[in-house]
């Protein structure tokens, strides 16, 4: 199936799965509602992983669970409404990617579980938990740590990629509350030439890059904000295309074109999510369920993205990475 065509599948799918989920409901099949920051087409990965994982558990859609999909189009602004419309079905549990979706159902709901996967700021710093041993409400999952750490890293990483560089930017959403706070850190930090560009909207980004190759800036590290992810082919196009080496949060960057990335794997969070679901279903409690951490970190480079950028990347970088597209 060529890729357009998968694409229009995935959309037609999205539209006509709140039907099929009314009529699989009449049967008492117990109910899950997942809602992503993201696109359905750009989603899939993740989706995917999480069936495959309720799969290896015994669960089968139709026959003893039922799948309900929310997406926000990388629109944050939707959360609430979509958040609610979660709630008023009274599922057996909700999977929430993203800060601003977690946050959402959780204002919308005190009581039905909610398994959070990959949230970046702290979980009892935003009133989620007592403490990640036993969050003590109806919040459990996955913590990935916030940005901070992992934007020193992919700092890092630049800098052993490409040695000569000195001068990076620093893609953020400043309605993302985790984004601002990174920066905050970072720009406290003596002797770091960093630069913040703020995007909110896709249209804001040739300006920040212009800006970037204006002033000579040499490199650059985007944050996790949905917004990117969800353009995450058009963001990598639109930075290669500038002439300037990115790394970003997630492999599915690299894979859409991008020149590295490097955080923990998205699809299997999504995986190790449908055991939590599994042991709500089974009657355990979210707030006897600690909350967990990613296990699973990688570094990706795209060889042609570096070819496209004119690098040269040495083969004892090459080594470190967990995979390397060509």
């Amino acid at each position: 199936m060529r890729r357009r065509d998968f694409t229009k599948a995935i959309a037609a799918s999205a539209v006509a799965w709140p039907f099929v989920v009314h009529a699989q409901r009449s049967s008492g099949l117990p109910l899950i509602c997942v809602l992503s920051p993201q696109l359905a087409a750009t989603a899939v990965a993740n989706i995917e992983a999480f069936r495959s994982g309720l799969h290896d558990l015994g669960y089968v859609e139709g026959r003893n669970i039922v799948i309900d999909l929310r997406y926000a189009e990388g629109d944050l602004g939707r959360m609430p409404k979509l958040a609610a419309e979660l709630v008023a079905l009274k599922p057996a549990a909700i999977v929430a990617g993203s800060e601003p979706a977690i946050l959402a159902v959780r204002n919308a709901t005190r009581t039905i579980p909610i398994v959070m996967s990959a949230l970046n700021g702290d979980p009892v710093a935003l009133g989620l938990a007592d403490s990640l041993a036993r969050p003590g409400s109806n919040v459990t999952g996955f913590w990935i740590e916030g940005d901070v750490p992992l934007i020193w890293k992919r700092l890092e990483l630049l800098k052993d990629a490409i040695p000569q560089t000195s001068r990076w930017g620093i893609i953020i959403n400043p309605d993302d509350k985790n984004d601002t706070s990174a920066v905050r850190s970072l720009l406290a930090v003596p002797g770091l030439t960093v630069r913040i560009f703020e995007v909110r909207a896709l249209n804001d980004l040739e300006a920040a890059l212009a800006t970037a190759v204006r002033e000579s800036f040499e490199g650059l590290v985007f944050s996790n904000d949905p917004l990117f992810m969800t353009h995450r082919a058009k963001v990598a196009d639109m930075t290669t295309h500038a002439g300037l080496p990115a790394v970003y949060g997630f492999r599915e960057f690299v894979v859409a074109g991008g020149l590295m990335s490097y955080a923990s794997s998205l699809p299997d969070i999504y995986r190790r999510s449908a055991t939590l679901v599994d042991k709500i279903l089974k009657g355990a409690s979210p707030a006897d369920l600690p909350i967990e951490r990613p296990i699973k970190y990688e570094l990706v480079i795209n060889l042609k993205a570096a070819k496209a950028l004119g690098l040269n990347v040495s083969r004892d970088f090459l080594l470190r990475a967990d995979e390397v597209i060509e």
